[in-house]
């Protein structure tokens, strides 16, 4: 940076970092369950050495899916804020994301604990002011804490590992309709 100004090697460094993440993203939304970086690194059109200048090793691009996923379950919260009917559709959208993003899953599942820990808390902190207000508007039974959240995902996730993702799916709608308080019927 020279006098305060951005250089257009820094802006490049930046579209290539987010180019590489979001390659990460739309590999990671499938049904492989190994994602390689050589192929990541194509699909962002850049070199393996510009996506190892960024990210080191898979953990450090584990890391930066997994933020920009919660940065996306935050924005998905916050323009849904005023209406706590929404609760429902952010806690399936949550929930589908992580049958859809298999390979994710199983790379955070090699991050250490502490990480995999504040990761964890972040999704539960961005889905407790609208849980909270969901309750409050008698949508979703009152004696669901926000750590059942992700209670929530441990119990989909054992879905998934035991039986196929039309099976995770059913088990979403199932946990679903057990969350949230339904209307009577007139």
């Amino acid at each position: 940076m020279l006098y305060g100004v951005q250089t257009p090697r820094r802006r490049d460094a930046q579209r290539n970092r987010s180019a590489i993440v979001e390659a990460a993203t739309e590999l990671m939304l499938g049904r492989h369950t190994t994602v390689l970086m050589p192929e990541i690194a194509r699909r962002a059109g850049v070199g393996q050495a510009t996506l190892y200048r960024h990210f080191p090793d898979r953990q450090a691009l584990t890391a930066a899916v997994v933020a920009h996923e919660l940065a996306r379950l935050e924005a998905f919260v916050a323009a849904r804020a005023d209406r706590p009917a929404a609760f429902r559709d952010v806690l399936a959208e949550l929930l589908r994301t992580q049958i859809a993003m298999r390979p994710l899953v199983l790379h955070v599942r090699r991050l250490d604990r502490q990480t995999r820990d504040r990761y964890q808390q972040r999704m539960i902190t961005t889905l407790t002011a609208p849980l909270r207000s969901a309750q409050q508007a008698g949508l979703v039974r009152p004696d669901l804490t926000p750590a059942d959240l992700a209670l929530l995902c441990t119990m989909v996730e054992g879905v998934v590992e035991a039986a196929d993702p039309d099976a995770a799916t059913r088990s979403i709608d199932l946990m679903l309709d057990g969350v949230c308080v339904t209307a009577p019927q007139a």
